[in-house]
């Protein structure tokens, strides 16, 4: 089922033996499209700590409770890896948060989370753990926050359409499908979805996402599904 990214932030995280937080921003991958970290706030909890959990660690998404239940104790989180506020997230961080939990890392492997296309839970081999072994400390280029991306312009073929409002994410694969997109005057300021197909590149200096699309392409695709609807 596909999910809202916008509306996820603020729901309740739900530990076995408690709450642990809220949702505050989720990391996604940028070339494979694929919300690879969540970003918790803490509260009082874990003061002036950054909390990642990644969707290996995702229960139930209760909508009618706004709240995510995470498959892990509290003592688990606390213990885990710890990752400074404001700080990017490196591949030697993850090396040694995927190796902290016993989940086989996404980077080894073809499939978007490295061995299915799925975050299951099966503990690592030997060789994948020699594999995670072999990277070294850098930040990693193509995690981004999807709260700084929301916001940013949307660049046309020929010219600027609106921004980007939200993601739609598949709350199993947590595969982000489309871009949720505010229209300028140009279409009346209406909301419309960009497969994540059709995005060229982000400009992080420039604060714009570039789509292999016109304004005529849109304007025809909105059209036709309206019709379909109808």
């Amino acid at each position: 089922m596909l999910q809202s990214i916008k509306q996820l932030y603020g729901n309740k995280l739900a530990a076995f033996d408690g709450d642990i937080g809220h949702v505050k921003d989720f990391y996604f991958d940028d070339e494979n499209w694929v919300v690879r970290y969540l970003a918790a706030d803490t509260g009082s909890w874990l003061t002036g700590r950054l909390v990642l959990l990644t969707p290996h660690a995702f229960g139930k998404l209760d909508q009618d409770e706004k709240t995510l239940h995470i498959k892990l104790h509290k003592k688990k989180i606390q213990d885990s890896p710890s990752i400074e506020l404001h700080k990017p997230v490196s591949r030697q961080y993850e090396t040694d948060y995927y190796a902290y939990y016993g989940w086989p890392a996404y980077w080894d492997g073809s499939a978007m989370w490295g061995i299915g296309g799925y975050p299951v839970v099966l503990p690592p081999s030997k060789k994948e753990m020699e594999i995670q072994k072999k990277y070294h400390h850098r930040d990693d280029k193509h995690l981004r926050s999807a709260q700084a991306v929301t916001g940013y312009n949307i660049q046309s073929v020929d010219g600027e359409i609106g921004h980007v409002s939200s993601f739609l994410v598949d709350d199993k694969s947590w595969a982000i499908h489309e871009l949720v997109i505010e229209t300028g005057h140009w279409f009346s300021g209406k909301e419309i979805l960009i497969p994540t197909s059709k995005v060229k590149r982000i400009s992080y200096e420039e604060s714009k996402v570039f789509v292999s699309l016109t304004k005529a392409d849109i304007q025809q695709t909105v059209e036709n599904e309206i019709s379909q609807h109808i």
